[in-house]
């Protein structure tokens, strides 16, 4: 029975729970359509009249009103006995076709427009979950009979024709817009009916005519969406273990990412498909921790009790840390226990208290323990912990970016999420990538197979240019996580145990004595040196030679090599003050040197900086600053040049004010002050100049919280040029300095050519800083080392001075 409240909504179905369900014939006939009349209910379910003289007659073709006949199933005459297996990994049954909503109210099939009552409205970002995945999945729709169907199907893949094929007969070509449009814009239920009908009235298997009239990724797309998910990721499976070698990154993503209830549908349809064992498989092909692992998640065991006990979440927090950070070796067994069983609710909390206790994010402890496949493995099922719509973001951007697109997996995840998190998927990735979904797969692929993937993703989100509430969820986990993250930052580079700077001046004045020079043992000295320790070499040098070692490191060295030896001979405050020398003398200003530079340093590094300007260069940094700059961007900089910003603890109370100047000056407050405009600009840029990294972080939690919009994102929409990138700069490092840094290093490396300069300022100002924390961001960002690109993209003696401050390959 319909539950309280039923009735027929605009579009003509049935309300359940406030989501509409369509009028197809079993929905019509449930309770002897209480609320409409009899004819209007044959009129909605059964629109369509009987087109094909040669199908009216066939028994097949049922009736206005009556039921369409009865899938098969295990079991059933029709079937065989068979069940699903063949049917959808090659075979079908029979049910009946219900098209989807076009745009602008009318209900478009294969091309046509068929007029209908009622007015479609614009579905809004904050709908509820349930009514937006469906929507965009074109779920909602109207029913046709089978005769429809005929002039559908026939119309999409092409008349038939004698001929010599498998069939028995040939087509004269399909069109493949219409398939497209009529597959991408039904929900999988309508597909499998789609199937089912199919073969009840051509006696053909319509996944084998698909294969047939299809070729390349555009096929394997759309085969895939006319599978049943439990079916579809069996075969992904199927094919991930089968013959030489195993992908165990497509066994990763399945089996991290499905519900309990989703691994049992996989594990029956599995069994059904191949007639086999999926465990049994699974543990035949792969190995140690990593199969138990996958065992475990096999089970579909997880608990799903949203009630936590918070003694239990603080005992499995210091159990996951007794387990590896403060074991001699790792527990593995603790680690798939917990991992493997326990609730998302309570894993989230013990992932936080984790934090808590030993400083640093469980991921960064997994990576630090395990290895190998059983890592990648533990470090999806966190990911899909904390949020499955971000996990899966992350893939489909590491499958499209860089050259060429790994096709396999994005058919994967946009045939599988389309009617689940879809929509989730898109607003992360938006966030988090700086660019939608939609437009990285218009850049990424081409033809009916970009036409289709497009259709699946459901919008662009670049053209509607708001933040989603999703979206505004992840970037509060981001700020929360900065505000409880307790990492030490650690340099690559450290002092060297039992130093000598005799030894080491002799060493390198040999290495340029004469004809040639050593490279390699000036690099093996320079870079295996802290600063302090060169600053004692220089002098030593100069006590035993009576020369400027400076000047015959510059005489014997030349290009990139000489640039970085020479700036790690500085120190810090004095390489920094000659590198923003170089930014303001000339024509012309190097504003992302300034910006680097001022927005990262703390006040003890700027007040270090004026003094060594002073002492270079007989003028005061700030003077020329304001003399190189202007407007806004000049105030932020002499801002910051000026040291002050405050040290002291968060207040919260000063938080939620200073969140409401930055909501005001961005021109996102419900409510608006009496302050000028150019009073909420001098106060905003005080906020972000002069505010502690721990109060700027909570100040940034609760402008989302009052505004439903990331800080950063807000900048970036709302402002331009060297301002914008200014204080993005300033929120970046408040955030997470050394990704902040990675990201630079990686810029100026990516692509065609090398930005040298960025790159070894960077590597030089960090190398004793907070340069291993920089890599451990880089690996998590872009899914390789920085070890392996400084290799790939450098060559000769320079490339070997920034691998040895690189310190090591990850």
């Amino acid at each position: 029975m319909l539950p309280q409240g039923k009735g027929v909504s605009a579009g003509g179905g049935w309300q359940r729970d406030q989501v509409t369900v369509p009028p197809s014939p079993s929905n019509c006939q449930e309770n002897g359509g209480d609320d409409i009349s009899a004819a209007e209910m044959q009129s909605r379910c059964h629109p369509a009249p009987c087109v094909s003289p040669r199908l009216a007659r066939s028994p097949r073709c049922a009736p206005a009103g009556s039921r369409p006949p009865v899938p098969p199933h295990r079991g059933h005459p029709k079937s065989g006995g068979r069940g699903w297996r063949g049917g959808w990994l090659g075979e079908g049954g029979s049910m009946a076709l219900t098209p989807g909503p076009a745009a602008g109210g009318d209900w478009r099939v294969l091309g046509d427009v068929v007029p209908r009552g009622g007015s479609s409205r614009t579905a809004r970002a904050s709908a509820r979950p349930r009514e937006r995945q469906e929507r965009a999945a074109g779920a909602w729709s109207r029913c046709l009979t089978p005769q429809a169907l005929e002039a559908l199907l026939l119309r999409a893949l092409g008349p038939v024709i004698p001929g010599p094929t498998s069939h028995g007969t040939q087509r004269k070509g399909s069109d493949k817009e219409a398939i497209l449009d009529l597959i991408t814009s039904r929900s999988n239920k309508q597909r499998v009916e789609i199937c089912q009908a199919y073969k009840s009235l051509y006696g053909k298997d319509l996944i084998a005519d698909l294969k047939y009239e299809l070729t390349g990724k555009f096929e394997r797309l759309i085969v895939s969406l006319m599978r049943p998910p439990a079916y579809s990721d069996a075969k992904e499976i199927k094919d991930a273990i089968g013959g030489l070698g195993t992908d165990e990154k497509c066994l990763i993503e399945i089996l991290a990412s499905r519900t309990n209830q989703e691994i049992h549908d996989l594990v029956a349809a599995y069994k059904d498909a191949y007639e086999r064992d999926l465990e049994a498989d699974i543990v035949g092909d792969t190995s140690g921790h990593f199969k138990k692992m996958l065992v475990v998640l096999l089970q579909g065991a997880r608990e799903e009790d949203d009630v936590v006990s918070e003694d239990l979440v603080e005992q499995d927090a210091k159990d996951l840390l007794e387990a590896g950070e403060l074991k001699w070796g790792t527990d593995e067994a603790q680690f798939i226990y917990i991992l493997g069983r326990r609730s998302k609710q309570h894993l989230r909390m013990v992932f936080n208290e984790y934090l808590k206790i030993s400083g640093k994010p469980i991921e960064r402890s997994i990576k630090g323990e395990l290895s190998g496949d059983f890592e990648k493995l533990m470090l999806a099922v966190v990911k899909c912990i904390r949020s499955t719509a971000e996990y899966f973001a992350e893939r489909l951007y590491k499958a499209m970016k860089g050259l060429g697109t790994r096709d396999n997996t994005l058919i994967r995840i946009m045939v599988s999420r389309s009617e689940i998190d879809m929509l989730d998927i898109r607003e992360v990735f938006r966030t988090k990538y700086e660019k939608s979904l939609h437009n990285m797969i218009k850049e990424d692929t081409s033809g009916e197979y970009k036409k289709a993937l497009l259709k699946l993703c459901g919008g662009d989100d670049d053209a509607a240019g708001e933040f989603f509430p999703e979206a505004a969820q992840v970037a509060y986990q981001m700020w929360e996580h900065s505000a409880l993250a307790k990492v030490k930052l650690q340099g690559t580079v450290q002092p060297a145990a039992s130093f000598n700077d005799d030894g080491d001046a002799q060493v390198l004045r040999k290495a340029m004595k004469g004809l040639g020079t050593d490279e390699g043992a000036i690099i093996d000295v320079v870079t295996k040196r802290s600063n302090a320790q060169r600053q004692q070499i220089i002098k030593a040098y100069k006590a035993h030679y009576g020369r400027d070692l400076m000047a015959d490191l510059k005489s014997e060295l030349s290009g990139s090599l000489a640039k970085l030896i020479l700036g790690l001979m500085l120190t810090p405050a004095q390489y920094d003050a000659k590198q923003l020398r170089k930014a303001v003398e000339g024509a012309g200003t190097d504003e992302s040197v300034l910006i680097e530079i001022m927005a990262t340093r703390n006040n003890q590094e700027i007040a270090a900086i004026n003094e060594a300007y002073q002492q270079a260069y007989h003028k005061r940094l700030e003077d020329d600053l304001s003399s190189d700059t202007s407007g806004h961007f000049k105030r932020i900089l002499v801002s910051l040049a000026l040291g002050n910003r405050d040290e002291g603890p968060e207040n919260l109370t000063q938080a939620h004010e200073d969140a409401k100047v930055v909501a005001e000056t961005l021109k996102l407050a419900d409510v608006s002050s009496n302050d000028s405009s150019d009073s909420l600009e001098t106060r905003f840029l005080s906020i972000l100049c002069t505010r502690s990294y721990p109060q700027l972080r909570r100040v940034f939690q609760e402008f989302i919280k009052m505004t439903n919009h990331d800080v950063e994102h807000a900048i970036k929409k709302r402002m331009s040029g060297d301002v914008r990138d200014a204080f993005v700069a300033i929120v970046r490092s408040v955030k997470n300095k050394p990704a902040f840094f990675a990201d630079k290093l990686y810029k100026s490396m990516k692509g065609a050519g090398t930005d040298e300069r960025t790159l070894t300022r960077i590597m030089i100002s960090r190398s004793e800083i907070d340069l291993l924390n920089i890599r451990a961001e880089f690996v998590d960002l872009f899914d390789k080392s920085l070890h392996h690109m400084i290799e790939k993209d450098t060559s000769g003696d320079y490339r070997m001075a920034l691998l040895a401050l690189c310190g090591g390959e990850d």
